[in-house]
């Protein structure tokens, strides 16, 4: 009779804890990155009151008999389904597709969360607004004026210093495409202006010094007089300025010496493709590879160096490929459109704004037009996600059955995505809460009937004396 009290108790302990699980569920229907919980009963001990019997020659086996002594928890298990992706617009919000959890760090220990509503604090680290806790990845390194990625060290936090400056950059390379019109005349020995203009290509770009000052070089396209695959090009850097800045080209490795001349001649042959170039100087390129001029101009205003002349600025004048045609100067018999399509260099500007991308790869924009690479989020992976420990704050913690955590980029072995401006939601179903609240609400009520009746029985043994 005992018995059944106790398995009555034991049955209305262990679905009132199953009530709280799904409750606790409930409450956090709206949460950022909740994961659902689900309980799993199983059977307690048994008291055998007979034993099994095998078979003999007379009868056959007999099973044994046991009577359960009621329920207990087996286990409580977050669901790590994917929950639904909501769109928010802010840049900071990141969601994951898949697999991985994002790294928080507080002080010496690393938390893990699905919620990405992170923010910046007064000083640009990317944070959890809510608790404070760092966002963790790599920075960028600077290395010889290029940003890198190293994966391969420790995490630390992420910086994003808006409002920063990005130091001005010098020009250190000019690249040259398009076509030049067959078609062009020659110009005669007396011309008029007219025919100067109508014999002469000229194309203009923006160029900077070190200190991110604007420059203007351009470049004058004529036919050589009695030819018809060669032409003489003149290159100038601040053709209005007075005094010049005394531009120079030449062909090697070196620079060209201050003064020298500043034209070249570029051939093609005869299928309209580039062939070789020579400089004022008489060197000539080879029969292959990239057509590349040295040019140097003085940046003036400067404080002049121990020779009293003013700094030089050096870059280089990349032509394109010999016998190619898709990034380089051609020869058809189109209209003229060869001009500086690209060139490195840019003034000081000030970090505007900035996007994570899908491997979670911080770009700045900068107001000066360039993009350098700030940073990286970090993701971290577990054999068994489903063994890490609620930590509160929408936050896990490793724990003995949940493996360590493996850390790397995203969609990088086996971790999911990541998307800006958007927000992963609990994967709480409602319906499915509703249902498990009612099976658990009936599953009380028997195991409470259990009780009534063998207290009733236990009430009519007490008057079989009376």
């Amino acid at each position: 009779m005992m018995r059944s009290l106790y398995a009555g108790v034991s049955g209305l302990q262990n679905h009132q804890t199953r009530m709280d699980v799904v409750g606790n569920n409930i409450a956090n229907v709206n949460t950022t990155g909740f994961k659902k919980g689900r309980v799993n009963f199983q059977d307690m001990l048994y008291q055998q009151i007979a034993g099994a019997a095998r078979p003999t020659e007379d009868l056959g086996g007999i099973n044994p008999k046991e009577v359960g002594l009621g329920m207990s928890v087996a286990s409580i298990d977050t669901i790590h389904l994917q929950g639904a992706l909501q769109s928010t617009g802010v840049q900071t919000d990141l969601a994951m597709m898949g697999t991985g959890f994002f790294i928080l760090k507080s002080a010496d220990q690393n938390f893990y969360t699905r919620a990405g509503n992170f923010g910046l604090d007064n000083q640009g680290t990317l944070v959890n607004p809510g608790n404070g806790m760092r966002v963790q990845g790599w920075m960028a390194q600077n290395i010889d004026g290029q940003q890198y990625l190293d994966v391969s060290r420790d995490i630390e936090d992420i910086v994003i210093p808006v409002g920063s400056k990005d130091p001005a950059r010098a020009t250190t390379q000019v690249n040259f495409a398009c076509n030049i019109d067959k078609r062009i005349p020659q110009i005669p020995e007396n011309p008029t202006p007219a025919q100067i203009r109508e014999g002469t290509w000229r194309t203009a770009i923006n160029i900077y010094d070190s200190f991110g000052e604007v420059h203007v070089l351009q470049v004058e396209f004529t036919r050589v007089p009695g030819t018809n695959n060669s032409w003489n090009a003149a290159a100038v850097v601040d053709p209005q300025s007075d005094p010049p800045v005394n531009a120079a080209i030449g062909l090697g490795e070196e620079a060209p010496a201050v003064g020298g001349p500043n034209v070249f001649t570029v051939n093609f042959d005869n299928d309209g493709l580039l062939l070789s170039a020579a400089d004022g100087a008489g060197n000539e390129s080879g029969g292959e590879g990239q057509i590349i001029m040295n040019v140097a101009y003085d940046v003036l205003g400067t404080t002049p160096g121990d020779d009293g002349a003013p700094v030089r600025q050096l870059f280089t004048l990349d032509l394109g490929q010999v016998g190619g045609y898709e990034r380089a100067i051609t020869q058809y018999a189109k209209e003229s459109s060869s001009k500086a399509v690209e060139q490195d260099g840019y003034t000081m500007g000030y970090l505007d704004n900035f996007k994570i991308d899908q491997n979670g790869i911080i770009t700045g924009v900068f107001s000066n037009g360039s993009n350098r690479v700030l940073g990286q989020v970090a993701l971290a992976s577990f054999a068994n996600q489903g063994g890490l420990e609620k930590a509160g704050e929408n936050t896990f913690v490793q724990s003995t059955n949940s493996g360590l955590a493996n850390v790397g980029p995203a969609r990088v072995a086996g971790k999911g995505k990541i998307i800006s401006g958007t927000l992963e939601m609990s994967n709480v179903d409602l319906a499915d809460q509703f249902v498990d609240m009612i099976v658990t609400q009936r599953g009380f009520q028997a195991n409470s009937r259990t009780i009534q009746t063998a207290d009733q029985l236990l009430q009519e043994l007490l008057t079989l004396k009376r």
